[in-house]
């Protein structure tokens, strides 16, 4: 992926000694994942819409995934809201354990093609971008410009040993934050100048494993914070709401997690704000080719 842009370059842009015209300011969303905890985003959103910040596109992973292509196909935020906290695992998963793993994801088509206004990248209201992971190569595989989103979000959302990958033209394909945790650099690919990055702290594992999946869970907890400093670096401002207190599967804390996904926002709003005084908001454009989703 190109990531030409550097954060610093993005903190330069807000104007220029010798007067010259300033460049458009162009917001990039960046989700990461959390399963349940990504009704949080839908908090954020919310929060964005109400003080009409402009964002031009959005680059999510896992099950940031699901609310961004909600929000970015014309979906409100109260609508994304509803559904996330209605939303329980038998919406999105069955059990029906194989050698890949143990749920698989088709019930999601259902969900999906309830909650989104339309099901294409190129119909999408603002630039969207899915990133997954390549379980051979074990690099990222983004999703943009053209195609039906349905596979691309379900392959973001394959948490490997309990999801099932998805087979997508020849590659098999698994959680997209095995590879990147939050995609801030794809929204730089897909056109932003400043990126806001929403990460979902999972809950603090002190205590000893109980079972087979909090070993595991914890393990990649482990690697994506050795990670952590490549999606800071391409950051401009991040927001972490407090959902440290829920657990994967806590889909009946929703209305408690968008509080706290509209908590967090608020108390970065005067940061975004500061973006504004000498640049002028830019108008969405579309998305960037990047890969097709058939």
């Amino acid at each position: 992926m190109d990531q030409g842009w550097t954060s610093e370059r993005a903190r330069q842009i807000g104007g220029h000694p010798n007067g010259t015209p300033t460049p458009p300011i162009r917001i990039g969303l960046a989700l990461g994942g959390g399963f349940a905890r990504g009704i949080a985003h839908a908090g954020v959103l919310k929060l964005i819409e109400r003080h009409r910040i402009p964002i031009h596109c959005i680059a999510v992973v896992s099950a940031g995934s699901i609310v961004a292509a909600a929000y970015a196909s014309g979906a409100t935020p109260e609508e994304i809201a509803r559904a996330g906290c209605a939303m329980r695992f038998r919406d999105v998963g069955r059990w029906k354990p194989s050698r890949l793993g143990l749920v698989g994801s088709e019930r999601m088509n259902r969900f999906l093609e309830r909650l989104l206004k339309t099901y294409r990248f190129e119909e999408m209201h603002i630039p969207l971008g899915v990133l997954a992971t390549d379980l051979s190569t074990g690099m990222p595989v983004a999703f943009s410009g053209t195609g039906k989103v349905f596979d691309a979000i379900r392959a973001s959302c394959s948490y490997p040993g309990l999801f099932q990958p998805v087979r997508h033209q020849g590659q098999l394909l698994v959680d997209g934050a095995m590879s990147i945790e939050i995609p801030a650099a794809l929204a730089r690919q897909l056109g932003a100048t400043h990126v806001i990055s929403v990460y979902l702290p999972a809950p603090d594992h002190g205590a000893e494993p109980r079972n087979m999946f909090h070993v595991v869970n914890r393990c990649f907890q482990i690697l994506q914070s050795r990670a952590e400093a490549n999606w800071r670096s391409e950051t401009d401002l991040v927001i972490a709401p407090d959902v440290g207190g829920t657990e994967w599967d806590g889909f009946g804390r929703g209305a408690q997690l968008i509080e706290a996904g509209e908590a967090a926002a608020l108390a970065a709003l005067p940061d975004i704000q500061k973006w504004f005084p000498r640049v002028r908001p830019a108008a969405t454009t579309s998305a960037l080719p990047l890969a097709e989703a058939a």
